[in-house]
């Protein structure tokens, strides 16, 4: 997934790297708690996902943090939602003229009953939507 926003690569990273605080700009999280860390490499958080979603919870571990590169990496380690080892690499890139060029690409199996199709419609329309708020903060 690839979001253009207008704006310079290190404001759009302040507000990406706050493992601590995704709901700052995820519109599908309620509140967001630190199990251990403070927010760097190694770090687990646990989110409260706004009703409606067909999931409640997500545990969640900063995989890597790399404020020199603008690289995140994020994997799911827990919750009550059918995403088994998903794992995420988000980078930022920065365009002529200022812009951010933000990427995100996935890994996750696919579960039961479920086909490819269907697995990669539903989290590619999350990280659409994540990044567009993404978007919407940063500019």
């Amino acid at each position: 997934m690839v979001q253009t926003i207008n704006a310079p690569p290190r404001l759009v990273w302040s507000i990406l790297r706050r493992f601590d605080h995704p709901q700052g700009y995820k519109q599908f999280i309620k509140s967001c708690t630190m199990i251990a860390g403070t927010g760097g490499s190694g770090s687990v958080r646990e989110v409260m996902i706004i009703s409606g979603m067909p999931a409640r919870t997500s545990k969640e571990r900063l995989d890597k943090l790399d404020d020199e590169s603008y690289v995140m990496m994020v994997s799911i380690i827990g919750g009550d939602h059918r995403l088994q080892n998903y794992h995420s690499t988000t980078s930022l890139h920065e365009t002529e003229g200022g812009k951010t060029v933000v990427m995100e690409s996935y890994v996750v199996d696919v579960p039961a009953g479920s086909s490819k199709e269907e697995t990669c419609a539903f989290v590619d329309t999350i990280i659409g939507c994540n990044l567009r708020s993404l978007a919407r903060v940063s500019e």
